[in-house]
């Protein structure tokens, strides 16, 4: 008992979310009732009508006076037929339609757990990590429903209504078939579940490193080259894939085992109804085509208890995702939202960072030891620093992607918990050195930064940063800009999230190397159009060195420099 206690523990947030849709879900389940239930009633009364025929014509044959009304039996076939066809059809279109949607509300539960992680607590796993607990995780819990849920529960009605259609003709047979079936029943789903768990709930963490390890193997192939550990890393692959494969040759093999006791079972239930039907048969409390149309009713049950043991096999697969997946969502980064929230004033604030210091878990040196830097409204400051020197750390702390272990950051006189994290986020616009964008649109891509915006307002940011030329060449708005902004130059895709940053239009804009990969006309240019923008707005520019960076087209006045997590220098050009 207390093993299924706590596999009830750790499968209950996702009972409560498939809860959400309980009614979807019974109309689905009763569906596949309908479904095993006219396949029951098919075979039952065609093997009742077929030996009724045949006795009726050996009783003519002989000459002795015998009728028998075809057009009742024939039309109940029929419509066994017809419902157990169209039921089934449903079924499969209802349920993996109801699937398909729950799908959606773990994805989009599972997004707004990672929403609420703070940089930490995301570095904590790889990405690759990440990858699987949104897609290979939670694809493995369509199976709660579809497959260890309604089947099981539609197997015992069926159970059920077998038992008494047998109990009303002949009672002892019915208890006979119930238990029997009963036992079978237990054996298809904890007996299978037992024996599967341990090798299923490995498949799920060997799968896991296998797509781990394969994507880092392809990301990683030159530099893996270049150092000369390609074959080890392929040999650790290899052995992945080796662990996994025999798990699922063990799996397979125990689900062959069920579907072996599937047939075993039905059969010597078969036999035993068959048999306590021909006493009775021979007694003469029991007619012919009742005889046979018992063993037959049984033997209908067959492709109701076959859904069963593979599923029960693999449930350790589906209660190992869900653990993953409960301490995911029991993950809490560091980030915390103000229980009242202050309210800033629309016009653009001071940003100041006083003492902060920040050390990454496990990193030998802090990344910012007592920084103190203010950024007034208005004002346009360079960063200076080399790479390492906690530049894109305080840009974190701006945007409250960290918060620090010492210090504080202020908007005017508000510290940053004390604010919401949409506010921080709205206010201080970050254009990071890495490149989000996702397989979709220009269009789509553009509107993560305001949804709302029309056609002409993203023509009008893509000509601020000149992509405007190239998307017309292309297909438009429409264009595709593939994985990650693959179909897209290095520069152009930088040039494509400043222009979503742009259409956010944040307060503070905070530039990470924004003309990275630029030529230096072209940067000119775009930084020309941007002191425009940049009216009313602060900007800190974060880059290496002053040489190179088009300072005055921006209007930068004003100085710092960083190194090891200290201000070092400041001044004014």
């Amino acid at each position: 008992m207390s093993h299924l206690a706590t596999l009830y523990r750790e499968l209950r947030p996702w009972l409560r979310l498939l809860g959400r849709r309980r009614g979807r879900l019974a109309l689905g389940a009763l569906l596949m009732a309908i479904t095993a239930f006219a396949g029951i009633g098919l075979l039952a009364l065609s093997g009742w009508f077929i030996t009724a025929t045949a006795l009726t014509g050996m009783l003519l044959a002989a000459g002795i006076a015998a009728s028998l009304d075809v057009y009742v039996p024939g039309g109940g076939i029929r419509f066994f037929a017809v419902t157990r066809t169209v039921a089934r059809y449903l079924e499969r279109l209802y349920n993996h339609d109801t699937v398909l949607r729950l799908l959606a509300d773990l994805r989009g539960g599972m997004f707004r757990v990672l929403v609420r992680l703070d940089g930490q607590a995301l570095a904590q796993r790889r990405a690759s990590e990440w990858l699987n607990r949104l897609t290979a995780d939670i694809d493995t819990l369509d199976s709660l429903y579809l497959r260890l849920l309604a089947p099981p529960l539609v197997a015992l009605l069926a159970i059920l209504g077998l038992t008494l259609l047998i109990g009303v003709f002949l009672p002892l047979a019915g208890l006979v078939a119930g238990g029997m079936l009963l036992l079978l029943w237990a054996l298809l789903t904890l007996g299978q579940a037992r024996l599967g768990m341990l090798a299923s709930q490995r498949r799920v963490i060997e799968l896991d490193r296998l797509r781990s390890r394969s994507i880092e193997h392809v990301q990683g192939l030159a530099e893996l080259s270049a150092y000369g550990s390609l074959a080890t890393h392929r040999d650790a692959v290899a052995q992945y894939e080796q662990r996994l494969y025999a798990d699922q040759r063990r799996l397979g093999r125990l689900a062959a085992l069920g579907n072996a006791l599937v047939g075993l079972g039905i059969g010597i239930t078969l036999l035993a109804v068959l048999w306590l039907a021909s006493l009775a048969y021979a007694s003469g409390t029991l007619n012919g085509p009742l005889m046979v149309m018992m063993p037959l009713a049984v033997l209908a049950l067959a492709e109701t208890l076959a859904l069963l043991p593979n599923a029960f096999t693999q449930l350790g697969a589906t209660r190992a995702a869900a653990r993953r997946l409960n301490a995911l969502g029991a993950a809490q980064g560091a980030i915390r939202e103000a229980e009242r929230p202050a309210t800033l004033a629309p016009s653009t604030p001071t940003l100041a960072f006083d003492a902060v210091s920040l050390h990454y878990p496990g990193a030998l040196t802090p990344a910012l030891d007592r920084v103190s830097l203010s950024l007034a409204a208005g004002q346009r400051m360079a960063l200076l620093g080399a790479s390492g020197a906690g530049k894109s750390s305080l840009a974190q702390l701006a945007t409250r992607l960290v918060d620090p272990q010492a210090g504080q950051v202020t908007l005017d006189a508000n510290t940053l918990p004390t604010l919401s994290v949409r506010t921080v986020r709205n206010c201080v616009g970050l254009l990071s050195q890495q490149s989000e964008l996702f397989d979709d649109s220009l269009a789509a891509n553009l509107r993560l930064g305001a949804p709302a915006a029309g056609d002409g307002q993203l023509w009008k940011v893509l000509a601020m940063v000149e992509l405007d030329a190239w998307a017309q060449q292309a297909q438009g708005l429409a264009t595709r800009v593939g994985e990650g902004g693959r179909q897209l130059s290095g520069g152009q895709a930088r040039r494509l999230c400043l222009a979503r940053l742009l259409l956010a239009e944040p307060r503070i804009v905070m530039l990470d190397e924004p003309f990275a990969g630029l030529d230096a006309a072209l940067a000119e240019r775009i930084a020309t159009r941007l002191n425009d923008w940049l009216a009313g707005r602060s900007l800190l520019l974060l880059c290496h060195q002053r040489e190179g960076q088009p300072l005055a087209a921006l209007g930068v006045g004003d100085w710092t420099q960083l190194a090891e997590g200290r201000v070092v220098a400041a001044g004014s050009a």
